[in-house]
């Protein structure tokens, strides 16, 4: 297998592994410090948006301009939507299966549906890690690899609190904290495997490459903009700027990494 497809692999392990860091909160107590949260889930949301341009937009349009035969723009603005519409679509299955249980669900079925919608938001998110991989096949440059790395860093920030978005409730509602950790770090077990999906379909087709960057981009921007950002913000009576904070300094660390290497 080929190294950039191992280096997936071993991020997308570290990804996996910060949501059960995640749900391990659990073993401490029921729920974690708001402001914390908030400031951690912010920097998440600065830094995937920062990495969607810098990271794989930015490379896509590159790509695509040396060797797509459709324009740059085409190129990348499909892939965009393509990823966007991804995560919404999945997004809508998740909320019209929760619909069909109705409002008396029992408790094994609120759980699994639980799982079911984090795990389905952590497909894309082992996508974006392995594509960015996958693209320093045949030798990517430092700045690529330290683009690679810092994506996989900031899907890792807002995966801790997903992990804790499961194994928390669980434990809320009676079940023990082994089998809320358990099912918290499960909802993580799936970016392992898109990762290294991800990474092979960029090494072995390799036109399809700048689609894949603008897809990882997409989706990325609509877990950020959509899930990460509203969420971050639901204190900000108490603490306005507290987590408006942690976005612009995820954003701006991301930013000088990317401008200061490239």
């Amino acid at each position: 297998m080929d190294a950039v497809v191992w280096m997936a692999l071993l991020a997308t392990l570290g990804t996996w592994g910060v949501t059960a860091l995640g749900a391990a909160t659990v073993v401490f107590f029921r729920s974690p410090d708001r402001k914390i949260l908030n400031l951690a889930l912010g920097f998440a949301a600065g830094v995937m948006i920062a990495a969607s341009f810098w990271s794989l937009l930015q490379p896509a349009i590159e790509r695509a301009e040396a060797s797509a035969t459709l324009p740059a723009y085409v190129v990348a603005t499909v892939g965009f939507l393509a990823g966007a519409f991804f995560l919404w679509g999945s997004d809508k299955i998740v909320t019209l299966a929760q619909r069909a249980q109705g409002a008396e669900q029992s408790k094994t079925h609120r759980v699994m549906m639980l799982i079911f919608s984090i795990t389905l938001h952590n497909v894309p998110e082992g996508l974006a890690v392995g594509v960015a991989f996958g693209a320093l096949a045949g030798g990517g440059s430092a700045e690529a690899l330290m683009g690679a790395i810092t994506i996989a860093i900031g899907i890792g920030l807002q995966n801790f609190p997903e992990g804790a978005a499961v194994s928390l409730p669980l434990r809320r509602d009676g079940f023990s904290r082994r089998k809320s950790f358990f099912y918290g770090q499960a909802s993580g077990m799936v970016e392992p495997l898109a990762g290294v999906l991800g990474a092979l379909l960029v090494v072995y087709v390799e036109a399809i490459l700048p689609y894949a960057l603008a897809f990882a981009a997409g989706a990325m921007i609509l877990v950020a903009v959509h899930e990460l950002i509203p969420e971050c913000q639901q204190n900000r009576e108490t603490s306005p700027y507290f987590a408006t904070a942690g976005i612009i300094a995820g954003f701006a660390a991301m930013m000088l990494l990317d401008v200061m290497l490239g």
